[in-house]
């Protein structure tokens, strides 16, 4: 629970065991704005589980960006773009996974040409493959930009 708040302003420790009801069990302190409550655990996992669920999914890599939306889709943008030229979104994380099953061992920035993927958002893409640990590729080489897929 530390990691989901951490550097948020917000502090959440582990704290001490008391008495909450009739069981011991772990007090967990929540420090917001300055204000601390105490929250039993199973009240600081569900917590914890509605913030999860409210907050998108993201994440970020050295160039990249992957977030999973509340729709199910999935976003592949270029880490620090301010323009749309510089995302993909794709209906789901599995259809970003369907596309790299279809693409040949040697990747290039060509090969993901298709409709809504062009120019800029090929790279995007590419790069979020070598990134994400889920594809099993890595860089071959930066000109022109290629990935070699470990198994396939």
């Amino acid at each position: 629970m530390i990691e989901k708040f951490a550097g948020d302003g917000i502090a959440v420790r582990r704290t001490r065991s008391s008495r909450l009801t009739d069981d011991r069990s772990t007090v967990i302190d929540v420090r917001v704005a300055g204000a601390t409550f105490a929250l039993s655990e199973s009240t600081a996992r569900a917590l914890y589980r509605a913030l999860d669920d409210a907050l998108p999914n993201e994440h970020e890599f050295c160039k990249t960006i992957g977030i999973h939306r509340d729709d199910g889709g999935y976003v592949v943008e270029r880490r620090g773009a301010t323009s749309s030229g510089h995302r993909k979104v794709f209906d789901s994380f599995d259809a970003l996974g369907d596309r790299y099953a279809s693409l040949p061992k040697t990747i290039t920035a060509s090969d993901l040409d298709g409709p809504g993927l062009s120019g800029s958002r090929r790279h995007a893409v590419l790069w979020h493959l070598i990134e994400h640990p889920a594809f099993d590729c890595e860089l071959d080489r930066k000109q022109p930009l290629t990935a070699v897929k470990h198994n396939g």
